[in-house]
């Protein structure tokens, strides 16, 4: 019996070009949108990766201010460091300086309590006389290309930009991945698909082999 008028292997094989041609049109739908959804955010993480790679380039575009003043001594001499009214000293501190950032660092010593704070291509530190209550505070300010770098890294930049860049990191496999079923599918493509694959992959290995010390 010819196997195309067997019922049951007729219906396997409907079946099985079923699932395929589903999953073709799955990894296709994927492909597209994902990359137009991920557009900009894998052209945002290619640039910056040139711009980490050449640092060099952008340099000098930093900008420093120094700042001066005093907190109310109360809040500073204390001999019972845990009653230091420390979100009371930020707040101050970000409304005379104009500080930004997150604060990254609050040490309190004998003589005085240093106060650090961070941002994507910016840092303030504040240190304040515990005798006198005075501050000096000197603010930080990089250039664009450094605040697009830290972003890169993930540096100062907390916990909702970290989500973001694990997000990225998922959509730019998801594309890859999406691509590789497309081109199984392509009859004509497939071999020479898959060979440069395995071409690009040997070239990155080779680079990373002989280049990198």
């Amino acid at each position: 019996m010819d196997n195309n008028t067997n019922p049951l292997i007729a219906s396997k094989n409907n079946k099985s070009k079923s699932w395929k041609k589903n999953l073709a049109s799955l990894s296709r739908w994927l492909h597209i949108y994902l990359s137009m959804l991920s557009f900009f955010i894998v052209l945002f993480f290619a640039f910056t990766g040139l711009t980490l790679n050449h640092v060099e380039w952008f340099d000098g575009k930093e900008k420093v201010q120094k700042f001066s003043g005093s907190v109310p001594l109360k809040w500073v001499k204390l001999k019972d460091t845990a009653l230091v009214p420390k979100l009371e000293i930020v707040e101050l501190l970000r409304k005379n300086c104009h500080v930004n950032g997150a604060v990254s660092d609050f040490v309190i010593d004998d003589n005085q309590f240093t106060v650090s704070f961070k941002g994507p291509g910016y840092a303030a530190d504040a240190f304040i006389d515990r005798n006198k209550g005075s501050y000096k505070l000197t603010e930080t300010i990089q250039g664009f290309v450094a605040v697009i770098n830290d972003l890169h890294k993930g540096r100062d930049t907390g916990k909702k930009w970290s989500v973001l860049i694990d997000l990225a990191a998922i959509f730019m496999c998801l594309v890859s991945l999406t691509g590789i079923i497309m081109i199984c599918f392509m009859k004509k493509k497939r071999l020479n698909g898959l060979f440069l694959v395995i071409i690009g992959s040997l070239v990155f290995y080779l680079v990373y082999y002989f280049l990198v010390p």
